[in-house]
């Protein structure tokens, strides 16, 4: 960029930013200091500054929440299990009368549950949890894809081929580490060490329920700035996705987290970032070259 002659203000934030009466833009920094540019890309990430600047130039700004974050959960019985992460976990939420489902690994945290999964949920979730609050029901399926017909049979060969062990030394669950097997064991209210003989049929009826739908509440959402991405900004009616280019002030180009663009987890949120700005800056470089070539 500076053998090509550009140059790099730094230290030099944008206040303010009009469309000037001959065509083109008025630039005020915080210094004070104006610029006049024919051409401007707004492109500032998820700061609420670029959302303003386009906000004064006419554009309609859908409101912000945050998106791919972790989960707080009420769960006291998974506190031990922290660091703790399985695949082919089950994930079923309910925030108010709407319902997501998701399907991947997770983590078991300190708070409550992150992971890959629960990234996508809360993706796909993001409003409907902003607008409660943060507040829901999570069932959670820790089978690994077993269903309840096969986890009850599996308790129920424990009970005959391992009936002098403990239910928590003897784990009918291969795929469970023995520290969240015994938290399960915990809140479905059986002794951890009584022999899988005596295991009464309640008890093993509460085993299948919190295997296979474990009920938890969530109580909110990872700390502030934990979260991966913004949903909201720019609407994406107002731009000309094919240059990026601003359908309410001509020479204004958006590109980044300042619209309304949001994935789930895998790169996505990067890729549309690299290829909205590579779309904008071909854009303007080609309307450049031909104003060039009509200038006599």
């Amino acid at each position: 960029a500076l053998a090509a002659g550009v140059k790099i203000k730094c230290g030099s934030a944008v206040r303010q930013l009009s469309c000037s009466e001959g065509g083109g833009f008025q630039i005020s920094d915080q210094r004070s200091t104006s610029h006049q540019a024919k051409r401007v890309l707004l492109a500032s990430g998820g700061h609420p500054s670029g959302r303003r600047l386009a906000q004064d130039l006419g554009h309609r700004i859908v409101p912000p929440v945050p998106s791919l974050f972790s989960l707080k959960l009420q769960a006291p019985a998974l506190t031990a299990c922290s660091g703790i992460a399985l695949d082919d976990v089950g994930l079923d939420l309910s925030v108010a009368d709407q319902r997501f489902r998701q399907t991947g690994r997770v983590l078991i945290t300190h708070r409550g549950v992150s992971g890959p999964a629960v990234l996508r949920l809360t993706a796909f979730a993001a409003r409907a949890l902003h607008a409660s609050r943060y507040q829901g029901e999570l069932r959670v399926d820790w089978s690994g894809g077993l269903g309840r017909e096969r986890v009850q049979n599996k308790l129920q060969q424990a009970r005959l081929e391992q009936a002098r062990r403990t239910v928590v030394a003897a784990k009918p669950f291969e795929h469970l580490p023995r520290r969240l097997w015994l938290a399960f064991l915990t809140q479905a209210g059986v002794d951890a060490e009584r022999r899988w003989a005596d295991l009464p049929a309640k008890a093993e009826r509460n085993l299948v329920e919190t295997v296979c739908a474990q009920r938890l509440s969530i109580q909110g959402r990872g700390p502030f700035g934990e979260e991966f991405v913004t949903a909201g900004g720019v609407d994406l009616g107002e731009v000309n996705l094919a240059t990026m280019e601003s359908r309410c002030c001509a020479g204004l180009y958006l590109a980044g987290e300042l619209l309304d663009v949001d994935g789930v987890t895998g790169g996505f949120n990067f890729q549309a970032c690299w290829s909205g700005g590579w779309l904008a800056g071909e854009a303007i470089a080609t309307s450049c070259s031909t104003e060039s070539d009509q200038t006599p």
